[in-house]
Parts: structure tokens; sequence; C-alpha cells
């Protein structure tokens, strides 16, 4: 009799957690801004010619997700044959930085004209390296916003990075402090979303994002704020720091400083942002 009973229990929770989950997926699936955001097969188009345009870091193929303000999935793409031409464990990393770079960055209207930055403030996912290092000033910042599993492996494998792709609608939720993930800015330097680049070192994983963000158009941030110091590039990559003489983590000069890469050119000759 005890042993129905906890089987009942089991059942019911098993139900419970099964109708709790798709009503998430559901509330996700909602009205959102994707309508507003480049397609999967745009996405697509952009993610390959920035691949073929850098020939620094490894020269891997590469993985690339588009989120909405909300960080809800709007594309997913690779720039590869298939899927399996990239590194499998990308995929998700794409998401996560595309989620982050959104996710800490605003525009102009955001600030009201208030303190702070009155013109907005542009953070890469590079941007925070230094700052999420134990003592930085954000250390923790990388585990503040767990990515959904739920979201990041459901569905079949054979639609990843299709225009089906299960992550599609869904929130992925997740924290990336390395290269690759940038915030998107329409006409008028209205943020729209992010864009999120993997499959290569952090800084090639960058010089690719910072290409297929300017493929899309998707770049009108000249004069937004940021910690690069060039009003041009607000969030590009920033090379400053050097050797702990305490040994452990390098120290970055401005706070928001980037490790180098093997093989991976400089960000100084990437094309400059539109007004």
């Amino acid at each position: 009799m005890l042993q129905k009973r906890m089987s009942y229990v089991a059942a019911t929770l098993t139900v419970a957690l099964t109708i709790t989950i798709s009503a998430a997926r559901a509330d996700n699936d909602g009205p959102n801004d994707c309508r507003n955001l480049p397609s999967q097969s745009a996405l697509k188009a952009a993610l390959i010619a920035a691949t073929a345009a850098e020939g620094s870091g490894l020269n891997n193929q590469m993985w690339g997700t588009i989120v909405d303000r909300d960080g809800v999935v709007c594309a997913v793409a690779f720039s590869g044959n298939n899927r399996g031409a990239q590194w499998p464990g990308s995929r998700v990393i794409s998401a996560q930085k595309a989620n982050t770079a959104n996710a800490f960055s605003l525009d102009a209207s955001s600030n009201g004209g208030g303190s702070g930055q009155p013109n907005g403030l542009a953070l890469s996912t590079a941007n925070l390296y230094a700052a999420a290092q134990p003592g930085g000033s954000l250390f923790g910042l990388q585990e503040s916003n767990p990515v959904d599993t739920d979201v990041a492996y459901h569905g079949p494998s054979a639609q990843y990075g299709s225009a089906q792709d299960p992550m599609q609608g869904n929130k992925i939720g997740g924290v990336n402090v390395f290269g690759g993930g940038l915030a998107l800015y329409g006409p008028g330097k209205k943020i729209l979303g992010g864009v999120g680049v993997s499959g290569d070192t952090s800084c090639a994983d960058h010089n690719i994002a910072w290409r297929v963000r300017k493929n899309l158009g998707l770049d009108h941030l000249s004069g937004v704020g940021g910690v690069s110091g060039d009003t041009t590039r607000p969030d590009n990559i920033v090379f400053d720091i050097t050797p702990n003489p305490n040994g452990g983590t390098g120290v970055s000069a401005g706070g928001f400083g980037h490790p180098t890469c093997l093989n991976t050119s400089g960000s100084t000759p990437l094309p400059v942002v539109q007004p």
C-alpha cells in the first residue's frame, strides 16, 4: 500500500513538473521583438561572411545567436557545412554571449539624461573579463544568471542551428565574460538585443561578432558610452592586462581588459561603427 502511494506521489510530481516547464515555455513563446531583428537566414549569411573575413585565431567555423531585448532567442546559425563542423559546445555559448551583451548594455534613451552614461553604455562580453575576476568590481557576475538548460538542450539535435532551432522563442539566460558578444543597436542608437559568436579563440570570436554586427547593419552606436576609449568603437575589446607581481590574475589598467589570444590580430583595424 505504501509503495503504491509513493508511486502515485512520484507520478503526480512528474506531471506537475512537466506542466510547469511547459507553461514556462509557453510564456517564453509569447509576443517578442524578434520581428524587429534579422532572420535566421540573414544571421547565417552575415556569419559566413564574417568568418571568412577574419583570418586570425584557429580559423574554425562558428556558431552565432541573436536575442531580443528581453533575452528571447530569435535566431541561431552556424557557418560550416553542417552542425558538426563547429565545436558543439559553442552553440549554447554563443547564445550565452548574446544574452550577456544585451543584458549589460544600454542606449541613450535608457538614461533619460540623468546620472551615469548620458549617451548609454555599450559593453561587449570582452569588456567584462577583468572586472569579473577575483578582486574585480564585478566579481561573481558570471554566476549571477545561469543558463536555462531546459531551453539550451531541448528538442532534436538535428534542428540545431536551423530556422527551427529549439532555443528559438525561449529565454536562454547565462552570463559570459570573454570575447564574442555584442549589443545590437538600430538607427537612433536604440538597443534591440544582442548577438553572440563562439567557436574560436575568444579574441577571434569578438572580431567575428563585430563583423557580423556590421554585416547586419545593427552597429548604430558611434558616440554611445563605452570603456574602450574609442568613441568610434565604444565596446571594442581592450588589451591592457599586465602580469600581477603577486601572482594570479593579471592587472587591467582600466579595469575592463581582456587577455590576448593565440594568433589573433588586434582589434584596432575593425570597422568603425555607424552614427
